[in-house]
């Protein structure tokens, strides 16, 4: 059993490591372009570290696999390497980068949106995770909730094949950015996350029936609601963007 580490073996750690050089180098860039000192979560075998190593500044790379954060921090003496978990470590450096284990996605990027001081995070995720939390084919509603504060973008698509072992599914690089002036204040963050829960959840044919189902929206409110917000009353709550949520909100709540 002294292959594995003290949380398991690679299944449970989720591990798929990167191996795809072009990709490497396409993180590196985008990483290039930002500023300040980075934090690498999930850093595995030291792909993406050696990469962001070059660039000169300040890393600190957090590691689940004990075994692993040691054999890096031998090879790397310039890194910070500490053993910790991505799900407790504090995102405090102004750039976030990872690559997700796939079975963790969604709570690791919770917790990047909910916590820390960062400004822009670059996390190698499952495709299918990036591309929708960028909006494409419709928004979902993490995405919704977070976006008066967040921007999200797809950067790129990365074969099965990049990976070692090859998962099931692509991968996707995703960019967050938080907004230099955000659309809601921090103090609205809480209801504003309940009411597009409400929104997503709620019955109807389109955002107009749900909006007139909640309790205290009359036909008026939502009717004069939508206009300000420039939606249409058949629209779905997929189908809205960043501005268009925070104008719903604003002007709902207004009222």
């Amino acid at each position: 059993m002294r292959n594995r580490s003290l949380h398991g073996g690679r299944h449970e750690l989720g591990q798929n490591f990167l191996i795809h050089r072009p990709t490497i180098r396409r993180i590196g860039e985008l990483v290039a372009d930002t500023e300040g000192p980075i934090l690498e979560i999930g850093p595995g075998d030291g792909a993406l570290t050696v990469e962001l190593a070059t660039l000169g500044r300040s890393i600190r790379a957090v590691e689940l696999d004990e075994r692993r954060a040691r054999r890096l921090r031998e090879r790397l003496p310039g890194v910070d390497v500490r053993h910790g978990d991505a799900l407790r470590v504090g995102f405090d450096a102004p750039v976030v980068v990872g690559n997700i284990p796939f079975h963790l996605t969604t709570p690791v990027l919770r917790r990047i949106l909910t916590s820390g001081s960062w400004r822009r995070a670059i996390l190698l995720t499952q495709w299918e995770v990036a591309r929708k939390r960028a909006g494409i084919g419709g928004g979902t509603m993490m995405t919704a909730q977070t976006s008066p504060w967040f921007e999200f973008e797809l950067r790129g698509r990365v074969p099965s094949h990049a990976f070692r072992p090859m998962p099931s599914v692509d991968g996707g690089i995703l960019s967050i950015t938080r907004r230099g002036s955000p659309l809601l204040s921090s103090a609205e963050r809480r209801r504003y996350e309940a009411f597009v829960r409400d929104v997503f959840t709620g019955r109807g044919r389109g955002i107009a029936q749900i909006l007139r189902a909640r309790r205290g929206a009359t036909p008026e409110l939502v009717t004069a609601g939508l206009r300000r917000a420039d939606i249409r009353p058949s629209a779905l709550p997929r189908d809205l963007d960043a501005l268009q949520w925070a104008a719903l909100w604003t002007s709902l709540h207004d009222r």
